[in-house]
């Protein structure tokens, strides 16, 4: 795999893990909480969002963990973290623009999503990359 897809899918794994174990503990549940009400997402919405952050970031790290994985499983594994992480940040874009999502809920106190505009575009990137790496395997 290109030496890029790895600090940056490690790089990923990480932040959406920590993201993801840091939304079960105060004040980060609280505002996770009033993000989710406040933008009148389903209330299952909050443990499903906390759970897929955390299992996402696993995915992201996983084929590193495990250094047995061939490379076409690893590619895949990257890619379904992808994926999910891209569902991830079109919700969590939807959120920072929803009126009555308050700023101080949200990461930093940015209103404006540019920090899951600036995740999208980290995952996409590891997605293309990660695609490439696959279509040029099965050539």
């Amino acid at each position: 795999m290109p030496s890029r897809v790895k600090p940056l899918s490690m790089f990923l794994g990480v932040l959406m893990f920590m993201f993801g174990f840091l939304k079960f503990f105060q004040p980060i549940r609280g505002w996770f909480d009033v993000q989710i009400e406040q933008s009148h997402l389903p209330r299952v919405a909050v443990p499903f969002g906390k759970v897929s952050e955390v299992i996402t970031g696993v995915l992201f790290l996983l084929p590193w963990l495990r250094r047995s994985l061939p490379d076409k499983s690893r590619q895949q594994i990257l890619l379904l973290a992808c994926v999910m992480l891209f569902a991830q940040m079109a919700v969590a874009i939807y959120v920072h623009l929803q009126p009555g999502v308050p700023a101080r809920v949200l990461p930093l106190g940015i209103k404006p999503p540019v920090i899951p505009i600036a995740v999208l575009l980290l995952d996409l990137l590891a997605a293309f990359h990660v695609s490439k790496e696959l279509r040029a395997g099965q050539a």
